[in-house]
This record gives C-alpha cells, structure tokens and sequence, in this order.
C-alpha cells in the first residue's frame, strides 16, 4: 500500500473547511468527482463506524479513527461494501482493511492548509493522483464562497 499526500491552500477559516468538508450537501459535492451521488453514512463521533457509499450500494466499511473537531479527522478502512452489505475481510478484498485516510487543517493569518493522505492500493495510486486534487478544488471553491 501507498501513501499519497494532498495539499491545498483555501482563503477561508478553517471552521468553514471543515464544516464544507463534512456537512452532507456539501460533502456530496465534493465528493461526486470520485462518484456522482457519493454519499456518508456515520453519526460522526470517533470511534463510530461510518459508511461511503455510491448509490448503487458499492463502497467502504470504516471507522472514524481519530475526531478533533476544526482540525483533524482520520478514517480506518475496514472492508468494502458491496450490495449496501458489509463484506468480509477476505482475500478477495483484503488489500484495503486497515487503510488509512486523514484530513489535518491548519490555519495561518486567515488561510487554512488542507492537508489529505490516503493509503492506496497499487491499482488506484494513477486514479487518485488525477482525482483527488478536483475534489480538493472544490472544497476550496465552496469554502471561499461568501
């Protein structure tokens, strides 16, 4: 698995990032660059499981990790999803348990950095390479709105 590491600089405090990051009209935005109608399924309290889901019930089985409101929040991929139902960690979709995604914000005289790191499998580093700066892209654009 690979780490790969994002990085954004958004004219917007970084109350407003985070609530443009986790807030479910504008997470699903943002998020439909990875899918249209990607969606989160979580009472968002750490330690709660959470689940990203496509509309056609593909998706992964997590666990917010690490919660620390305005600042940090770190998933931990469990398994994948398939047909709305959680599926085994088994060979077959084994790759992913345990992989890591984290968004830190750091804010310096009114910009906040928005910094992503995500675990890869091999087969998805070309892909979230090409994708995952547009979804950054837009939280900066939604956040910067007035």
């Amino acid at each position: 698995m690979t780490t790969l590491e994002f990085k954004i600089e958004v004219n917007a405090p970084k109350e407003k990032v985070w609530g443009v990051l986790w807030n479910e009209e504008t997470y699903q935005q943002w998020t439909s660059v990875f899918g249209e109608g990607t969606y989160a399924v979580s009472d968002w309290k750490e330690g709660s499981k959470i689940h990203f889901l496509s509309p056609n019930g593909e998706g992964m089985n997590s666990i917010i990790y690490k919660k620390i409101d305005n600042e940090y929040l770190a998933f931990k991929h469990l398994s994948e999803i398939k047909n709305f139902k959680e599926m085994p960690v088994d060979d077959a979709n084994q790759e992913w348990a345990g992989a890591m995604e984290t968004y830190r914000l750091t804010e310096n005289k009114g910009q906040t950095v928005l910094e992503a790191k995500m675990d890869s499998v091999e087969k998805y580093i070309d892909y979230f390479r090409a994708t995952f700066p547009k979804a950054l892209d837009l939280v900066k654009k939604l956040s910067e709105k007035k």
